[in-house]
């Protein structure tokens, strides 16, 4: 359907046959894997009406931002009902970021701006929420106020920042293959898999405990949530505190493999 026939008001079947086609749901890197379980089945409903109100696909980025940030501040809420609201938004976060790409599609508007605000969005909430989930593990704002020395701040300002050097790498590459003149790179599993047998190895043995997936807003929230319910349940914040220092230790885990992957990889080739 090219854009000069697209109706005004496109059914659902029509906006998803143009805005979800196969390349796109493909994608390796690009795709959450609750895109298919639901996200993208609830996006497809929502961009009929933003595109029935003619809402530009930048706009549409702008409210995924917000929603974003609204998800890690809601952390702050103790107890188990700034976990859920947390966790809540986050996955609402993902529909709209669905929608922004669908919007694109549909009335045919690219643009390097979008492309930024799309990562600006990312960056931004999943380094906000390691930041929120320190003060949550000390007991929430009050922290501040108080004479002693809490560490939990310090261990959710750490995360942020390893979580933020690993996804610098991802478009570290990209920058590095621009300037050196080489083609953009295809989102494809074969790209990154290491060309070392012993590294394809660690690789695969990942696919069990992929841990290295945590690290996105969604999963991340969800984890939290499942911490607060034990808190509730004991009383306490350990099972948050822990929560945090095994998601340090993993994120540490994460970006050394992840540099190493990278190095031994095509991906710089």
């Amino acid at each position: 359907m090219s854009n000069t026939n697209r109706p005004a008001k496109p059914t659902v079947a029509q906006i998803r046959e143009v805005t979800q086609p196969a390349d796109i749901l493909s994608r390796a890197n690009s795709e959450h894997w609750l895109n298919d379980v639901y996200l993208r089945k609830v996006s497809v409903y929502l961009t009929r009406h933003l595109v029935m109100l003619n809402v530009k696909p930048n706009t549409v980025t702008m409210i995924m931002i917000a929603i974003g940030k609204f998800a890690a501040l809601a952390l702050l809420i103790q107890g188990l009902p700034g976990a859920f609201l947390a966790a809540a938004l986050a996955q609402y976060q993902m529909v709209w970021d669905c929608s922004d790409g669908e919007v694109a599609r549909w009335q045919e508007r690219y643009s390097p701006a979008g492309i930024f605000l799309d990562k600006v969005a990312h960056y931004t909430v999943e380094g906000l929420i390691p930041l929120t989930l320190g003060i949550r593990a000390a007991g929430g704002i009050s922290v501040f106020k108080e004479a002693t020395v809490q560490w939990w701040p310090w261990y959710g300002a750490l995360l942020s920042v390893v979580i933020l050097w690993n996804k610098a790498m991802n478009d570290a590459v990209h920058v590095a293959r621009s300037h050196s003149g080489l083609e953009k790179l295809e989102d494809v599993k074969a790209v990154s898999a290491p060309q070392h047998s012993f590294l394809r190895s660690l690789r695969n043995a990942t696919r069990i405990f992929p841990f290295q997936r945590i690290f996105h807003s969604i999963e991340m929230t969800m984890i939290i949530f499942v911490a607060a319910v034990v808190d509730a349940w004991r009383g306490d914040l350990r099972a948050t505190q822990l929560t945090l220092l095994a998601m340090l230790s993993l994120a540490i885990v994460t970006l050394i493999g992840h540099f190493i992957s990278i190095m031994s990889s095509s991906r710089l080739r």
